[in-house]
């Protein structure tokens, strides 16, 4: 496959293959069950409130080998089916100017971060629902041309936490998950007690579907029109674990969406309902070889995105610890 736009799978209709297709009523009750607006201080940290320093030490307990697994993808400069807005990296300073010793070389990088490409972290201030960001906080007052006034990645700083890898293709014994596969809670369940795992209070949950695996193999495809993900019904479960972060190796939501008039419904729900910010587009398959070989598939995680005031998200390369 040459990863051609022709190579992409047909996506189904919105909710076939994924279950039967959820209406916005529905939705706005399931956003109602798992809310938890006006719960945590300061709000536009949300659900990393969770994590203590009792949190940090017992996820520090977890670093036994000392394996140390990077999560990020590469910087991704090639348009292509997932990539409609490329990075950029170019040399600014090659050091063939006259100067004193030590000549230097320098290099200039810029990235429009939110897509299918780059790794990187959702703040609470990406997403809003119906006019509104997490905590009920009104979008169009908080969010303008100069940045977030309230949920900007600045407010969240770097999580240090216990990882769950929840790696469906192992647990259902293929490479990958194909596009449009969703994840519901009874997968969820199944892969806890196929892995040994149990998701907790504070717990960083990692999807692996296989797409980076699959994307080597069979080529890129546009993951707009069809991915593997969490449907809908997976977040109460999550929800009533007491999740602080989600992520994986998409961007969490099932495509085609379940739920009609929503085209990410999970980001809806884990951002703007529970305050959870989500991962995008991680490499999950070092962690899920490293994983299998430990026997375990609870690890420390770090994640330290950029000090941006103002800013929706950040680049970010996750660092597992075995």
């Amino acid at each position: 496959m040459t990863g051609n736009p022709s190579d992409a799978p047909s996506p189904p209709p919105t909710g076939a293959g994924n279950g039967p297709a959820v209406s916005r009523r529905e939705f706005d009750a399931l956003f109602a069950a798992v809310r938890t607006w006006g719960h945590w201080t300061p709000a536009d940290r949300g659900a990393w409130n969770r994590v203590t320093p009792d949190h940090v030490r017992r996820a520090a307990a977890l670093v036994r080998d000392g394996t140390v697994i990077p999560l990020a993808r590469p910087w991704d400069t090639a348009a292509g089916p997932d990539n409609s807005r490329p990075a950029l990296h170019f040399m600014s300073d090659l050091g063939d100017v006259e100067a004193p010793e030590p000549t230097t070389h320098k290099d200039f990088l810029a990235v429009d971060y939110h897509g299918k490409a780059v790794s990187h972290l959702d703040a609470l201030s990406h997403i809003a629902y119906r006019g509104q960001l997490y905590d009920g906080r009104p979008a169009g007052e908080l969010v303008d041309s100069q940045g977030a006034r309230f949920g900007s990645v600045a407010a969240l700083g770097p999580l240090v936490a216990r990882g769950v890898l929840l790696d469906l293709p192992t647990v259902v014994g293929n490479a990958w998950l194909e596009p449009a596969r969703a994840v519901h809670a009874e997968d969820v369940a199944a892969a806890e007690r196929a892995l040994g795992v149990t998701i907790g209070d504070g717990d960083a949950v990692l999807l692996r579907t296989g797409s980076m695996r699959r994307r080597r193999e069979r080529g890129a495809w546009n993951p707009d029109a069809a991915s593997a993900g969490f449907h809908v019904d997976a977040l109460p479960l999550l929800a009533s674990r007491g999740i602080a972060l989600l992520g994986g190796d998409g961007d969490s939501d099932v495509r085609p969406s379940p739920v009609e008039g929503v085209h990410s419904p999970v980001h809806a729900l884990a951002i703007t309902a529970m305050g959870v910010p989500l991962l995008d587009n991680l490499d999950l398959e070092a962690l899920s070889t490293a994983c299998a070989e430990a026997g375990r598939h609870d690890f420390l995680l770090l994640v330290a995105p950029l000090n941006v005031p103002g800013g929706t998200g950040s680049p970010v390369t996750p660092v597992a610890v075995l």
